[in-house]
């Protein structure tokens, strides 16, 4: 799902006069008394994912008139050369647009294929692929986005979203039992209650104060298949996500535990940019 005008309107905004400053040197020359109207065709020069295609048109649009005429579709996986649109505007909307618009959709369609590959390892696995919020200030709403095109999940989005119980939570409240019971006193309804754990104690102790989700963090696989039986034994409303050492080499042996879930950063603190280009025609 597209994020709202109002929230990327003020991003895309910024970037803009980030890049521009006092003025688009070369272009306003260019321009200065000629800005015919021209074609530009953007093109792969990798394979991977496709995403940020509405956005890239949405930041052109805040610098003049533009025809958009993607030819794929949003999510696509591309070979390398193929064209991913053509657009007709003036031409200096055309390159004072150019870069910012790139630039984003060069890294969001980098997340997306990281993501792609993934998710393909367990596609056809009940378990679901998760993002974290390890993601780059003020890129998050976008990041996640890319991450939902590659065939992820979104996990919480802030810290409002669930109440996740980590380590240092639990070191702070004295135990998890204390911070449970702290926190149900202060949760708002429906947020859900999420523990991280590390041991089988902790798994105990947490499906003993019957949480939402039970996040089995960096435990080797077979503790890991160990504490799935033991949480769909004694509450099987408990979901189980598996978190850490999560890479492509490990994450299908992983899914094949059982676990509900699994949470990585990876697709998007490793992912390269897509490299893609655009040309006038």
């Amino acid at each position: 799902m597209l994020p709202p005008n109002v929230v990327l309107e003020p991003l895309f905004r910024e970037w803009l006069r980030e890049d521009i400053g006092r003025g688009d040197r070369a272009t306003g020359a260019i321009t200065a008394n000629n800005n015919p109207v021209q074609e530009a065709v953007w093109m792969t020069k990798q394979a991977g994912v496709i995403a940020g295609l509405p956005f890239a048109e949405k930041i052109f649009s805040l610098l003049g008139k533009i025809d958009w005429q993607p030819q794929v579709t949003e999510g696509s996986f591309c070979e390398n050369q193929v064209k991913l649109l053509r657009c007709r505007a003036g031409t200096d909307t055309l390159l004072t647009g150019e870069r910012v618009a790139l630039n984003l959709v060069m890294h969001l369609s980098g997340i997306a294929t990281l993501t792609h590959h993934y998710a393909e390892k367990i596609a056809d696995l009940p378990t679901q692929l998760v993002d974290t919020r390890k993601t780059t200030p003020g890129l998050r709403l976008l990041e996640k986005y890319a991450t939902q095109v590659g065939g992820a999940m979104n996990h919480r989005f802030g810290l409002d979203d669930a109440a996740m119980i980590k380590e240092n939570h639990i070191q702070a409240a004295g135990g998890i039992t204390s911070a449970i019971a702290q926190l149900r006193s202060n949760l708002p309804y429906p947020l859900t209650i999420e523990v991280e754990t590390t041991n089988a104690t902790e798994v105990e102790e947490a499906i003993a104060s019957n949480v939402d989700i039970i996040m089995l963090d960096n435990m080797a696989l077979p503790l890991i298949r160990e504490m799935v039986d033991l949480i769909k034994k004694k509450n099987s409303a408990i979901k189980v996500e598996a978190s850490g050492n999560i890479n492509l080499n490990t994450i299908r042996e992983i899914a094949e535990t059982g676990v509900d879930y699994i949470s990585t950063s990876a697709p998007i603190t490793q992912a390269s940019w897509l490299d893609l280009s655009m040309t006038l025609v």
